[in-house]
């Protein structure tokens, strides 16, 4: 029987304690779908499988899992794996690799001296909420609808609601009523919330994420959404310039500091996440 080992990085960490727990489970091709599912709820965390790709012209196949559900794309799983598979020696040498998942093929850069990985994503959307949706969203979020300064649906790989919120300070005390934030998200038709904050540079924004039905409130670190929030803000003509990369502080308010670098290229139409691990060595077969 084909050992199916677990490796457990913490995927964009920016500080000690820091980034997003990401089991990761390799020679995953003999579990089934419940399997994945048991093992993904045994550990708490959204959690990669390692699979032998279906296409062989690709390197590999991710399949990802919440403790409540398969998810179709998972951006910190997806460098979580990739960082595991190079630290062992199991990534081909080249300078792109292509990985199926079930939102499509994904284009991944791995550079071999170990520094940060990227991952591409579709160029986002965004759509505006009406005004009457601000005020949903304050009184989920628990604060003053000033405090709450526009809000829309961005998307690349899942539609994820990004809200401004006046400062950092109101961020970090949120205290969200998390019976309704389900609820809403269902209404908004997003797979969760993510209220930020600018930061003290034009490229830098303060983030959390409060996931619409993950078996989690909160998460440290999500890549997706800030692929999300960096190509809405680019849409709505609100970064410094149409080109660069935007820094997503995340997790600050749950003690897991960390930092998502997404790249945009508006005129390209462009978008990669990227950013770096921390390991710890093989836990569980």
């Amino acid at each position: 029987m084909t050992k199916t080992p677990m490796y457990l990085p913490s995927v964009f960490p920016a500080g000690p304690g820091g980034g997003n727990p990401a089991p990761i489970w390799l020679n995953a091709d003999t579990l089934t779908s419940a399997q994945m599912q048991a093992m993904t709820k045994e550990q708490g965390y959204e959690s990669g499988f390692v699979l032998t790709p279906q296409d062989p012209a690709n390197h590999l196949r991710l399949r990802f899992f919440v403790p409540e559900h398969e998810m179709s794309m998972c951006g910190h799983a997806t460098i979580g794996a990739l960082w595991v598979l190079r630290a062992l020696g199991r990534l081909p040498a080249a300078d792109t690799l292509r990985i199926e998942t079930a939102s499509g093929l994904v284009t991944a850069r791995v550079p071999a001296d170990g520094g940060a990985i990227a991952i591409s994503q579709p160029w986002g959307i965004r759509a505006a909420l009406a005004p009457e949706h601000l005020a949903d969203l304050a009184r989920v979020l628990n604060v003053e609808p000033e405090q709450v300064e526009e809000a829309a649906n961005g998307c690349t790989s899942r539609v994820k609601t990004v809200i401004r919120l006046a400062h950092a300070e109101v961020l970090q005390r949120l205290e969200p009523d998390w019976n309704a934030v389900a609820a809403l998200c269902e209404t908004l038709d997003s797979t969760g919330l993510y209220p930020f904050a600018w930061g003290t540079d034009p490229w830098l924004v303060h983030a959390r994420q409060f996931p619409r039905n993950s078996g989690y409130p909160e998460d440290a670190a999500t890549g997706i959404a800030a692929a999300a929030l960096a190509c809405a803000l680019s849409l709505a003509g609100q970064l410094p310039q149409p080109r660069g990369v935007l820094r997503v502080r995340q997790g600050e308010a749950m003690g897991r500091p960390s930092e998502i670098e997404v790249e945009v290229d508006a005129s390209a139409r462009s978008c990669w996440i990227r950013g770096i691990c921390t390991l710890e060595p093989e836990i569980a077969a």
